[in-house]
């Protein structure tokens, strides 16, 4: 009997070998061995080593930036053939960057003097200018041994032009790849007391005086160090009380501490011991102990290399009783709780570099790990090295975190705006709002005082975080018209429009207002600075000739606001004839004028405002705060004029019904569901933009909307409560608060579009969303002024 061919049961099998995890990280993780890449901010400048072999490519980001490139050898000279190009010019833009107190520039100064180069004698090549492209490159090669100064020069921009200074990318690829180390650490940020490296899979103990700082980097990235230190006066009495996580926490009322407020460290009776002054990756551990033999054992690992008994071993030497397990905090360890009261860890989100800078409140003895877990994520699957500097109390270092605008982009560090040393006389209350920091509220005006005094008279509001982008060039209007909703055709010169910009799919970017200032000059004003990376990459796709450049940190601004605010600013804002005086502004256009007289210093001032009242923003580069605060402020003394912090802020826009970014709209949500459907006028314009299908098609079918809610009783609504009818989940709390003047308490939220009609009886949930609710009512909003009558008065 012929024997039947074996049956193949699985059809569909792969064949082959395995394929590798497909995952996309930013470059920095990915890009080949030998390849570098760094930022040239605008009005600044880096220093770079370099050896024969080496390919330098230069990318104008943002276009029309010059550039100037000294380049030196061991000796410090800089007419040496460095490069493939000699340089035969006055190095004047970066001699100007040196001579100012220019953050950044501090390092290229320690630079430039280690390495014995005279400054004022130098040469150096020039490239680029005015008019060069977006993404224009420039390219060369290395010759000798040597340094790369690279500087982004420029002069101060001035308010009605839009010649600002932007960023520079370099790409270096070196044709020796430096040994065994992926990355090298960075410049120290002074001369350093200690530089100790602690090898994978160790720790090492070290003293820091009281006011030293202490710099704790991950080399390689996306690699933990557990943290712990003691009083050294309390270990001399034999008092062995470490920094407590649990005391921290409770006192500062986060999960661990971060640069401002809540930014120290304490041990269990309460001293505070160390706090944080920067901070570049801002994801760490203070839930679990550092990891110890107990936890390997469990997870059929005995044996292995644990960061408590590193730590024992360590603290040996200074009489420390060994513990089984170490309370500690480990930097750029990621790990939270989760909905469900769970605690989960990943992979640390800290790329090569990253850093937390301490500073020592009093003598401390530390001890610092690199943990040797390669059984999980916790340290990518790669256990690498930690460093540790520490630097003298006599320094300066402002307090910073970093921001990304995308994962491939350079970290920026929080920055003082130009009216941060006016306002710091009056608060000490600063938080950090994307990448500024700004007044919280102030000392002797509490949120409501600014709130009446905003409702009453007049109030001034650093908005200098704010976004500036200048949209120039013959394209500039069909680029704007093609990424906006509104109508860009139909705006003249002087006028402002409020927009929304929209993904494919509707999902917002972003909103904010637009200047025209020309007939292809164009100031977008908005939250985000991804705002200018989705216009640039636009404008490449269709290959328009357009620049989009950001100009935040050469154009800052105050918001004036408040029925007092036109007879206020009337007495400071001088006009030529060919501008409108500032009674003359009509609402949603701005003026170019100055503070004073024809000799003062220059300002736009729009009459726009985030407050729901009469009100105005007035812009000037940040060499002319002083002189503007200072007019406006002293002007302001006859009619009731009062700081507003963002706490005073949140009041009121709430209550005039103005949205918030990730709290009343996200890339989730359309403009007609973020309650801004009038920015996307579908019948008036006719040419095609970008979300434009996607948005025929939600305002056709709807799902949700955004409404009023009035809440019966006092307690307030908060961002995300949910919103039920009976036990269904109907829609969440966008933003809550307490009307001062309406005596109600009122809430904005997004709705399902079944239960969105005035009137519509709801309740918000509070603890788990049933066990405590909120009797509501669906209302239509603004609930304070709905017809604007205020800001167009």
């Amino acid at each position: 009997m012929a024997q039947l061919p074996f049956p193949d049961l699985s059809p569909s099998r792969m064949k082959g070998p395995p394929r590798p995890s497909s995952i996309i990280e930013p470059s920095v993780f990915s890009k080949p061995v030998g390849h570098e890449r760094y930022e040239v901010p605008g009005s600044g400048a880096i220093l770079v080593e370099v050896e024969p072999g080496d390919h330098v490519v230069l990318v104008n980001d943002e276009g029309g930036q010059p550039v100037e490139i000294l380049a030196a050898d061991d000796e410090g000279r800089t007419s040496s053939g460095v490069l493939n190009e000699q340089g035969s010019a006055d190095p004047e833009g970066l001699k100007m960057l040196l001579a100012q107190d220019l953050q950044g520039m501090r390092a290229v100064r320690l630079g430039l003097e280690r390495r014995n180069i005279d400054i004022a004698r130098a040469k150096a090549l020039r490239i680029f200018g005015a008019a060069s492209t977006a993404g224009e490159e420039v390219s060369f090669s290395v010759q000798r041994n040597g340094v790369l100064v690279i500087a982004a020069p420029g002069s101060p921009m001035a308010v009605d032009a839009h010649d600002t200074t932007t960023p520079i990318t370099v790409r270096l690829q070196r044709t020796k790849p430096r040994g065994a180390v992926r990355f090298e650490l960075p410049d120290p940020l002074a001369d350093p007391l200690l530089d100790l490296r602690i090898a994978s899979a160790t720790a090492d103990a070290y003293f820091v005086n009281a006011g030293d700082y202490l710099q704790i980097l991950d080399v390689d990235g996306r690699q933990c160090t557990d943290f712990q230190c003691f009083s050294a006066r309390k270990l001399d009495r034999g008092i062995e009380h470490a920094l407590d996580v649990t005391t921290t926490r409770t006192l500062q009322g986060h999960a661990y501490p971060m640069p401002g407020l809540h930014a120290k460290y304490f041990d269990q009776e309460m001293e505070p011991l160390v706090e944080v002054v920067q901070d570049t990756c801002g994801r760490h551990d203070a839930f679990a102990l550092a990891c110890a033999a107990k936890y390997y054992d469990d997870i059929g690992y005995p044996g292995h290399a644990n960061c408590s008994d590193n730590f024992n071993g360590a603290l040996a030497a200074h009489g420390v009783t060994p513990r089984a397990g170490w309370m500690a905090i480990n930097f750029f360890f990621n790990t939270g709780i989760d909905a469900h009261g769970v605690m989960y860890a990943d992979e640390p989100w800290s790329r090569p570099g990253d850093y937390v800078l301490l500073r020592a409140l009093t003598d401390i003895v530390c001890v610092s790990s690199a943990c040797p877990d390669d059984t999980t994520a916790a340290n990518g699957w790669n256990p690498t090295d930690i460093h540790v500097r520490t630097y003298s109390g006599a320094e300066k270092f402002s307090r910073a975190v970093a921001i990304r605008t995308t994962p491939d982009a350079e970290p920026k560090m929080t920055k003082q705006t130009a009216f941060h040393h006016r306002l710091e006389k009056h608060t000490r209350n600063f938080v950090e709002y994307k990448g500024y920091w700004l007044a919280n509220d102030y000392a002797n005006t509490d949120a409501l005082a600014a709130y009446w005094a905003c409702r009453e008279k007049s109030v001034l509001i650093d908005l200098s975080a704010l976004r500036k982008f200048e949209v120039t060039g013959p394209d500039a209007e069909t680029l704007l018209q093609y990424t906006l909703t509104r109508n860009i055709k139909r705006l003249g010169v002087g006028q402002v429009v409020y927009s929304a910009m929209c993904y494919e799919h509707g999902g917002m970017i972003d909103d904010g207002t637009l200047l025209r200032l020309g007939a292809d000059n164009f100031r977008w004003i908005c939250g985000d600075d991804y705002s200018g990376v989705w216009l640039r990459q636009k404008a490449e796709e269709l290959g328009l000739k357009v620049l989009v450049r950001s100009s935040r940190d050469q154009m800052h601004n105050i918001a004036v606001q408040g029925p007092e605010s036109r007879d206020l600013l009337a007495k400071v804002i001088w006009t030529p004839p060919h501008q409108p005086a500032l009674e003359e502004l009509g609402w949603f256009r701005f003026t170019i004028g100055r503070i004073g007289s024809a000799t003062g210093a220059p300002v736009v001032v729009s009459r726009t405002g985030y407050t729901g009242e009469l009100g105005y923003e007035v812009w000037c580069h940040p060499k002319d705060a002083d002189e503007v605060f200072d007019a406006v402020w002293d002007a302001g003394k006859r009619h009731g004029l009062t700081l507003m912090g963002l706490a005073g802020l949140d009041l009121v826009r709430i209550e005039a019904g103005l949205i918030f970014a990730d709290q009343e709209f996200s890339d989730q949500t359309d403009p007609f569901e973020a309650g801004i459907g009038f920015t996307v006028p579908l019948k008036s314009k006719l040419d095609d933009f970008i979300g434009r299908d996607a948005l025929v098609r939600r305002k056709e079918h709807p799902s949700r909307k955004l409404v009023g809610l009035e809440i019966s009783g006092n307690i307030t609504a908060d961002h995300g409560d949910c919103v039920h009818i009976g036990r269904a989940q109907v829609g969440e709390v966008t933003s809550g608060m307490r009307s001062p003047l309406l005596g109600k308490t009122i809430a904005l939220a997004r709705i399902d579009i079944a239960h969105a009609e005035p009137g519509t009886s709801v309740e918000i949930g509070k603890l788990d969303g049933h066990q405590k609710r909120l009797p509501a009512t669906v209302v239509t909003f603004p609930h304070y002024d709905p017809e604007k009558k205020k800001p167009r008065s």
